[in-house]
């Protein structure tokens, strides 16, 4: 069950505008969409769980997490507005923490692993 992260840039100089006149971050928005589109076409995709976190501190800058249903992601990805200072540092930090909680709560790091209590050897009989 692969778990992508989306880290969204909230601050403020996302109001820039291109020279289409849409602002930053519209298009971090539309790259978002777009991309779930294409990989939603794809049978490898079902079991794909979202998250996505902008610059706000926690708990505040996760806006869904691996739980939330793919409309929940739809809908707090398009009300994401660009206020605030820029914090990538935290931010990153705070996207790579989930991603471990994830990988922790899934016991990914242990799939292809032997316990300890089991024995590797062959029995002699």
């Amino acid at each position: 069950m692969p778990v992508l992260l989306f880290l969204i840039d909230t601050s403020a100089s996302m109001n820039q505008r291109t020279h289409l006149g849409t602002t930053y971050l519209d298009v971090a928005k539309g790259a978002v969409e777009t991309f779930m589109k294409l990989r939603g076409r794809d049978p490898a995709s079902r079991g794909d769980r979202y998250m996505l976190v902008n610059y706000e501190d926690v708990p505040f800058g996760i806006k869904a997490g691996w739980k939330e249903s793919h409309a929940t992601f739809m809908t707090e990805l398009r009300n994401l507005q660009a206020t605030g200072l820029t914090t990538i540092g935290q931010s990153l930090r705070t996207a790579f923490d989930l991603l471990n909680l994830n990988r922790l709560v899934t016991g990914i790091d242990n799939y292809g692993q032997l316990h300890h209590d089991q024995n590797i050897m062959p029995q002699k009989r």
